[in-house]
């Protein structure tokens, strides 16, 4: 497991730790998710129908970005504890976004009061050897966010930054 970082404008909050872990497989690759914290006071979305959908980043939501080294485009995972996820394609620093073809996606996730466990598997063309980003949006009870990455570029939290993607990941 890798420890995320805390973006340096966000409040600790309730969540203490969060660490992630990624590996390539044949047909694309798994993931798991860890927030270490007071549970109660977060929002997690409720279960919903697995499934796309769009918008997950607005509230608790765990993201994956995949790119080919050399490369500008890239792909972009979110996945909700809800079950529900979403899965965009970019040619490059936030453009050309459009839903990107993927076999699927299972997400599966636990959480007690004192933390949360989320697994994916993701079954999806994913080139290699990439640079890869994961991160978290965790949403309290009282409005505010905490963000975490692998690492963060200068300025206000942006996932998109090639700067995030500071795994090397092969098959």
């Amino acid at each position: 497991m890798h420890p995320l970082m805390l973006h340096v404008a966000c409040d600790l909050g309730p969540i203490r730790a969060v660490t992630a872990a990624i590996t390539a497989t044949p047909d694309g690759c798994e993931a798991e998710f860890r927030l270490d914290g007071h549970m109660p006071a977060i929002i997690l979305p409720p279960a919903a129908s697995p499934g796309r959908q769009d918008n997950l980043w607005q509230t608790t939501c765990f993201e994956i970005f995949w790119q080919p080294i050399g490369g500008t485009a890239y792909r972009e995972f979110n996945l909700s504890p809800s079950g529900q996820w979403a899965a965009y394609d970019f040619d490059s620093f936030r453009e050309g976004m459009r839903d990107a073809p993927v076999g699927a996606i299972a997400v599966a996730c636990s959480h007690d009061d004192t933390g949360l466990v989320l697994k994916a598997s993701i079954a999806a063309d994913l080139p290699d050897p990439a640079q890869v980003a994961l991160n978290a949006i965790v949403e309290h009870a009282d409005s505010g966010k905490q963000y975490w990455a692998l690492a963060f570029p200068p300025g206000k939290p942006e996932f998109h930054s090639e700067a995030n993607r500071a795994l090397i990941v092969e098959r």
